[in-house]
């Protein structure tokens, strides 16, 4: 039987900082223009409002796992603050965890437990777990028993002062100013700058509504996507060298560049 979508509310840390923007700045101010009579003869309230939220459905979840790291390059991922403040990063690094037969999957053998029960749910649903008892990552379910995708770096796009508070809270200690490119350049360190922790594991980014992902503006063809080994997973035997990641070939984001297979891609060029 198929685990139930626990529904959690989203704590967070408070950030000091004031909101980049004012909720009323994004639909506009709600005062009414007045004539010389004093009555208001425009309201926002019978205006449409001019921005509009989309988010990438569940057609587009449902992918085959490779098929869905490589489709989740250029798009959005938008985390929601308690206080009505939006942080946006573009996805520019994934990996594809196939399920049962992936030596170097949670779920290798089709095990279901309940750390990994994200990972059998629908397409798009949330798969977050800690590592070393202190940090998270985060992985999307896709077709496949089992087989989720894990989201390994973003490009910041929106919110990078709140990101920056958020990272500097989990790095004590540091004085270190991290710069915008090193606040989501890893798995972990994305999860941070977002806000992104174990309550948000089986939520649905096609429906929730702290989180979701929109389509990308800037979605990269095949030829500016970098196939490469994934990392960390030396545990995972021959699978260890599947050629299972994907990032966006230039992109100063991407956690760590394979410059072999980048070598050799310029040279068949």
């Amino acid at each position: 039987m198929m685990p139930r979508k626990r529904k959690r509310l989203t704590p967070l840390n408070a950030v000091q900082s004031k909101p980049s923007f004012s909720p009323a700045d994004t639909f506009g101010s709600p005062r009414a223009v007045l004539d010389g009579n004093s009555s208001p003869v425009t309201s926002k309230y019978f205006t449409e409002e001019t921005k509009t939220s989309s988010r990438l459905g569940p057609d587009f979840f449902n992918q085959p796992c490779i098929s869905l790291a490589k489709s989740f390059l250029g798009q959005i991922l938008v985390h929601k603050l308690p206080d009505g403040r939006e942080l946006r990063g573009r996805i520019v690094e994934t990996e594809a965890y196939l399920g049962g037969e992936d030596e170097a999957s949670h779920s290798k053998g089709g095990k279901q437990t309940a750390r990994n029960a994200a990972m059998f749910m629908k397409p798009g649903t949330l798969y977050v777990y800690q590592i070393y008892g202190i940090y998270f990552c985060m992985n999307v379910s896709s077709q496949g028993e089992g087989a989720a995708v894990l989201l390994r770096s973003l490009e910041p796009l929106q919110g990078l002062d709140t990101m920056r508070q958020l990272r500097s809270a989990q790095r004590k200690g540091s004085a270190r100013l991290l710069k915008d490119w090193q606040l989501c350049n890893g798995p972990s360190k994305l999860c941070q700058a977002l806000g992104i922790n174990k309550t948000f594991d089986q939520k649905d980014l096609t429906q929730d509504s702290a989180v979701w992902m929109e389509p990308g503006s800037e979605v990269p063809g095949e030829q500016a996507v970098v196939t490469a080994a994934r990392i960390g997973v030396s545990y995972g035997g021959e699978w260890a060298q599947k050629p299972l990641r994907f990032y966006i070939g230039g992109n100063k984001c991407v956690s760590v560049r394979d410059k072999v297979v980048e070598k050799e891609r310029a040279a068949a060029e």
